[in-house]
C-alpha cells in the first residue's frame, strides 16, 4: 500500500506493518517520516536497531547480514527495526532477491524499514518495490513546489500553536524560499518570538528579517557564490552558536544534488537555466545556482556529494574517528571553490 507523508501519524497510532518504505529526495521530510516511525516503533516493542547502508555499486553489497538478522528469533531480547538504506535506490539483483525473500517471510520480532533517494518511474515499476508496498507500506516524500509553500507554512505554524494571517505566512513563505529546513529554522524561533502566540505581516517581518548572524541559508549562498573565506567563517560561526551539523549537511546536501542533476541535464544538451528550472532552482535564486553550476564541473560535484555521504556516515557514528565539523570544513571550502583544495585531496575522506 502507498500512504501519503501526511497520513503517516493517523496510521501509526495502529499496529504496525512488517515492512516500511520512504523515498523522496527532500531529506527534511523524509527524516522527519522516519523518527516518527522509530518512535512508533518503540512506543510498540521494537527498542533495538541494526542500520545497513549500502552506498556504492550494487553488486558489492553484501546482503547476509540483513537476511540473518531478519531471520533471527527474538526469543528473550527486544524487537528490532532493520534500517536499510540505499541513497542511489539501486538494490540490484542481489538486494531485489534479498528483500523478497524477507517480504516472503516477515519475522514478527523484526520490522524492515528501507530508506531510498528519489525513485526513477522504473523502480516504482520494478518487482521488487511492488513486493515491497505489497508486504507493507510506502511513503512516498513529494518536494514543496512554490504553489504549495504557504499551505505547507501554515500547517506547521498552526502545529507550533501560532496564529498567523495570510499576510504572515507570504512573508515567511518568500523569506525561505522553497528551503524547507529554513522553514522550520524560522518557525521554531517564532514560537518563542511570537507575542502570544499570534502574527501579522508587521510582526513577522520584523522577527524574521532579526536573523542571527550566522543564518543557514545566508551560510549555503556564500558557498554557492563562491566566497569560500565567507563560508567558511560563517560555518564556524554556527558551530559557535550550537548549530546541530545534520542540519547543515542536509541544506549542502541539497544543494549539491540540485546541481549535479542540472549538470547532467547540461551535459545531455540542455541549455543551462532550463537545467536549473527543471531542478527545481526558484527564479530568485538562478543568479547564484547559474554561477555555481559555471563554476564547478560536474565530477567534482559528484565527488562532492560522495564527500558529503562519507560525512553523513561520521556525524551517524559510522566512521571511526570522524571530525565532522573538520570535514564539514573541507567540504565548504572545496563546493565553494577554494583553490588550496583539489579534488585528488579529498580523496583521502572517501577512503577512510
Amino acid at each position: 500500500m502507498k500512504i501519503r507523508a501526511e497520513q503517516l501519524q493517523g496510521h501509526l497510532k495502529k499496529p504496525l506493518l512488517p515492512v516500511y518504505v520512504i523515498s523522496g529526495d527532500e531529506p527534511l521530510l523524509a527524516q522527519e517520516c522516519a523518527d516518527a516511525l522509530r518512535i512508533a516503533a518503540r512506543a510498540q516493542g521494537f527498542t533495538e536497531r541494526e542500520l545497513f547502508h549500502f552506498e556504492g555499486s550494487p553488486h558489492t553489497f553484501d546482503w547476509n547480514p540483513v537476511i540473518n538478522e531478519s531471520n533471527s528469533m527474538s526469543l528473550f531480547s527486544d524487537k528490532k527495526i532493520l534500517e536499510v538504506r540505499i541513497p542511489n535506490s539501486k538494490p540490484g539483483d542481489k538486494g531485489s532477491k534479498a528483500l523478497a525473500e524477507i517480504c516472503a517471510n516477515p519475522n514478527p520480532d523484526n520490522l524492515l524499514l528501507v530508506i531510498l533517494s528519489k525513485l526513477e518511474k522504473g523502480a516504482q515499476n520494478s518487482k521488487w518495490m511492488k513486493t515491497l508496498e505489497a508486504a507493507g507500506a510506502h511513503i512516498q516524500v513529494w518536494p514543496v513546489d512554490a504553489n504549495q509553500m504557504p499551505r505547507w507554512i501554515g500547517q506547521r505554524l498552526k502545529a507550533a500553536n501560532i496564529n498567523a494571517n495570510q499576510e504572515a505566512v507570504q512573508i515567511l513563505a518568500d523569506r525561505v524560499e522553497g528551503n524547507l529546513l529554513a522553514a522550520v529554522q524560522e518557525i521554531e524561533k517564532l514560537k518563542l518570538l511570537a507575542p502570544e502566540g499570534t502574527l501579522d505581516g508587521t510582526t513577522m517581518s520584523s522577527v524574521v528579517t532579526d536573523s542571527s548572524r550566522y543564518n543557514v541559508f545566508e551560510f549555503v549562498d556564500k558557498i554557492l557564490l563562491g566566497d569560500a573565506q565567507s563560508a567558511a567563517r560563517s560555518l564556524r560561526g554556527l558551530e559557535n552558536e550550537g548549530t546541530e551539523a545534520i542540519p547543515l549537511l542536509w541544506a549542502i546536501t541539497r544543494e549539491l544534488r540540485i546541481l549535479v542533476k542540472a549538470s547532467e541535464l547540461v551535459a545531455s544538451g540542455e541549455k543551462a537555466d532550463w537545467a536549473l528550472k527543471k531542478s527545481g532552482v526558484w527564479d530568485k535564486r538562478m543568479p547564484l545556482f547559474r554561477g555555481a553550476l559555471k563554476r564547478l564541473r560536474p565530477a567534482h560535484l559528484r565527488m562532492l556529494l560522495r564527500q558529503a555521504g562519507a560525512i553523513d556516515r561520521g556525524i551517524k557514528g559510522m566512521r571511526r574517528n570522524a571530525d565532522v565539523w573538520d570535514e564539514l570544513a573541507t567540504l565548504v571550502l572545496s563546493f565553494a571553490g577554494s583553490q588550496t583544495l583539489q579534488p585528488s585531496n579529498i580523496k583521502v575522506l572517501l577512503q577512510n
